[in-house]
Order: structure tokens, then sequence, then C-alpha cells
């Protein structure tokens, strides 16, 4: 299997820039041993205008049978010669792909220690594979491509140049040239892309797989028009991990869209009229009522489910009563932002024992969100779609069980006092639903008498008297055995 990468350059910016991005130099030629073969890295050419590294794997084709899909977990070959006989060890596939995350890992990672600028610099590239499996032909490697800029040139291969009648093979010969792409995305483009276009892989493909396909597809496979055929392509046609890797994508899809509600753009409109005061904007009317909800419930462990961009944890953080705050989304770009705003890299021995931030999905128990005072859901129940409530419901008060939940969401009466908002139209395009006061409150106690928990209602925001407050929030707290003795006293 072969594949090459190259890249041109100035004096003022040299092409041999690429053996420091690839963490391998240009004067030598390298050896890596991995599970079915053995990886050599070299560059056909190295100067400041032009150089070209090359990914040469040797496989080894019994051990890929004694490791991979010969042992029948994910089903033998038709016939036992075509184990040991077969054109796969000559073309890129997922064997390619995963020398690729094994020999370029930090370059993929986007990591440089000794020229830590480069890997955010775009540059032109140019990778050639000489012979591509591609189930779906030249117009579906276009197709996968293109969108992530892409320009491609693609061959079909013949089966036998010498009968063109017998037609073409399976193969293509596929270059790709971009001018606006960092050298980390693209190893990340192929590192997904190639096994895709196989349709095939060479191990046993389990559930850490979908991990591995959110990572390399950050940034881009959520908003690729063919994600749903990469998605199922990458993972093998399994349906239960496809329909989880689906359901996390367009989770990371609505944490990465700018949540900017109604009121702020109001507030845009009447900065245009300085002398005017101008009003508090919602969110922070919303955090400060979180604040004093959790200061009240006595809670110093605290949660932020759905933390996004980490403007909560940053509040939470300038209270020394907080003595562990954990930030959770299922964003890692939204994570990447809030530790740039918590400017994390900077921050004190002391302070940074605070706080941490991890990548999670509140459609799924966690153990990592057992044993705290209290866990904030702040704008996040309305993103979901109504059939995956309840399994944020027992993720959060089933299984993590807070001592107190504090969970924050739109009010669709107050809605008519937007003056920008359209009648009938959410506060925002990706809201999934909004709620009346009754209809929160009726789910709220719904979901406290299903978990032991107990629940009050607050108002955030001015309190109409006709539509009620622009934003509802229910505080649920766990039930004592002293809690519930009161409350039955007081139905009596």
């Amino acid at each position: 299997m072969f594949l090459t990468i190259s890249t041109t350059g100035t004096p003022e910016r040299p092409a041999t820039d690429l053996g420091f991005l690839l963490h391998k130099h240009p004067d030598k030629a390298q050896t890596f041993s991995t599970s079915y073969g053995t990886a050599h890295v070299l560059y056909p050419e190295a100067t400041v205008e032009r150089c070209t590294a090359a990914l040469l794997l040797e496989v080894d084709a019994v051990a890929l049978v004694r490791r991979g899909k010969g042992k029948g977990r994910g089903g033998a070959p038709d016939a036992a010669l075509a184990q040991y006989v077969n054109d796969r060890p000559y073309a890129a596939s997922s064997l390619l792909a995963v020398a690729l995350s094994g020999v370029f890992s930090s370059a993929m990672k986007g990591q440089c220690t000794a020229r830590p600028e480069l890997p955010a610099e775009a540059r032109p590239l140019r990778v050639e594979v000489p012979a591509l499996p591609a189930r779906g032909g030249a117009d579906l490697v276009r197709g996968l491509f293109e969108p992530l800029g892409w320009t491609v040139t693609v061959e079909a291969v013949p089966l036998d140049e010498q009968f063109p009648e017998w037609g073409d093979s399976r193969y293509v010969r596929l270059e790709l040239a971009a001018e606006g792409l960092t050298l980390a995305e693209a190893l990340r483009h192929l590192y997904v892309l190639l096994p895709v276009l196989d349709d095939a892989k060479h191990y046993w493909v389990s559930s850490d797989e979908v991990d591995k396909l959110l990572r390399a597809g950050e940034g881009w496979l959520p908003d690729h028009p063919e994600h749903k055929l990469i998605t199922s392509r990458y993972l093998s046609r399994r349906w239960s991990l496809t329909r989880e890797a689906m359901e996390r994508l367009e989770l990371v899809r609505l944490a990465e869209t700018d949540d900017t509600e109604v009121e702020e753009i109001d507030n845009a409109v009447d900065e245009e009229n300085d002398t005017e005061e101008k009003p508090v904007p919602l969110a922070v009317l919303r955090r400060d009522a979180i604040l004093t909800a959790l200061h009240a419930s006595g809670a110093s462990r605290v949660l932020d489910l759905g933390c996004g961009q980490g403007q909560l944890v940053q509040a939470l953080l300038k209270d020394t009563r907080f003595t562990e705050i954990v930030g959770v989304d299922v964003s890692i770009r939204a994570l990447t932002i809030a530790s740039r705003r918590l400017k994390l890299d900077r921050m004190g021995e002391r302070q940074a024992a605070r706080v941490q931030l991890f990548q999670g999905s509140l459609a799924y128990t966690d153990r990592r969100l057992k044993g705290y005072d209290a866990a904030v859901l702040s704008e996040v129940i309305e993103h979901l779609d109504l059939p995956r409530l309840p399994a944020l419901e027992y993720a959060v008060f089933g299984s993590a069980r807070p001592r107190t939940v504090l969970v924050t969401t739109p009010n669709v009466e107050y809605n008519v006092r937007w003056e920008t908002l359209p009648a009938g139209h959410s506060r925002h395009g990706d809201h999934r639903f909004e709620w009346t006061r009754e209809e929160f409150r009726s789910w709220a106690r719904e979901v406290a008498g299903r978990h032991g928990y107990d629940v009050e209602f607050t108002p955030v925001g001015l309190d109409d008297p006709e539509v009620g407050p622009p934003t509802q929030m229910a505080v649920f707290t766990l039930a004592t055995a002293d809690t519930t003795a009161k409350k039955e006293e007081k139905a009596a």
C-alpha cells in the first residue's frame, strides 16, 4: 500500500516544513512495526520548493488473517485460499488508515513541539493514492472529498489493460489537491474516508470506533452532505453503532450552533440609542438565578451539564464556595473554546484543581457524573428531540442522582413579548420544542415523582402577570426521610 503527501514552498516558507509537521526527518528513511506488517516513511524529494513524504505499508497477509476477521469475529472470507491470496494487501484500505494514525499520530492531532505555529497554517497539499478500492466509483470519491475543499482527480483502473472490453475494476487512481487545508485536517479526512470508500475494515468494529470517528470527524463530519453514508460505512454498517454515532453527531451540531437568543437581538437594536438604559441580558439574569439557587442549596461540587463554551463554569470559578466544578459537553470544539475562555493552560495550580472539562453525552449514563452536590441543565433540554428526553432524565436523575438539579428552559408563552420574533417561531432555530409553564411543570413533577425528588419553580427575568417570565427554572431536591414526612403531614 502506497500513499504520498506533497507540498510546495518558498525560501520564507520552505516546503521542508513538512518534515516538522510529520515529525519525520526528510534526510532519513524510517521503519515502523504495525500489527499487520511494516510501515516505511521516506522522502522521494525534499527541497525548499517542493517536498514529498511517502508512506509505504508492507502487509503481512498471514498476520492479517490470524489477527483479523479470519478468527471469525467479523466473518471469514468466502474461500480459505482467499485469506492468503488476494489483492487487498496491495490497495489502500483501512490498513493504511490505521498506519496513518499510528505513524503520523502527532501530525493528525495538530501537534508540533519544535514549531508549534506550523500545524495551524494552511498550505498547498497534494495527496496521491495509486490504487484505492472505491465501491461507488468516481462519483462517490468526488462526493466525499470535494465538499471538504479538495480538487479531485480520479481515474478508474481497468480490470486488464490488455482487454479493455472487460471493463473497469473497483479500484481507482486518486489525486487530491487543496490550498486551504491544514495537514492535520487532510490526515483526518484520509483516516476516515479511505475505509469508507473501501466499505470494509480489516478488524472487528466495536463501540470505541464511534469515538474514533467523532474525534477524526470533528469540525467537518456533522455538516458533510454524505455524513450518513460515511458513518454507516465507517462502522461496517452496524446499525446500533451507526445510530449512536448519528445521535452524537446531531448533538455536536446543535452544541456548535451559535446559541444567540432573541433578547440578544433586541439588545443589539437598543444599542442604536445610547441615551436609554440598556436592559440586563437574559443570559446574565439566568446565570445569576442559577448561582442564587446553588448558594441556597449549599452545594460545593457542581456539574454544568451541556456547558457549551464555559460561561457558567467561568462564573462558578469566581465564587470560592464552589470547590469542584465540572463542565460536560458533547462537543469537543465547544470544550476547546471553554478551555481557552477559562485560560486553563495558564491557570494557577490551586485554581486548576477546582475545575475540569470532559466530553460526554447526556443521553447515556456516565459514572463520572456520580457523587456531586448539584447539576445544572441550563437551556439544554429544548435542544433534544422529545423522544430523547427519557434517556437524559435517567442519566441525570436516575444514574448520577445529584442532591440538587437545576433545569432552565424558555417559556413559550413569553414569546409574544419579543417584537423581533415572528408569530409561531421558536427563539432559536435548533429548539426542538418550547414549553408553556404548565407543560414544563407537568414534566418536572413527573420526573421528580419517578426519581424521588421534590421540585419547586422559580421565574427568571421579569415575571409578566399575563404570560409569565421569559425563562422558567425548576429546582429539584433529592427527597429525604424528613422532607417526605413533612410533605405527607402537609398533605394530611
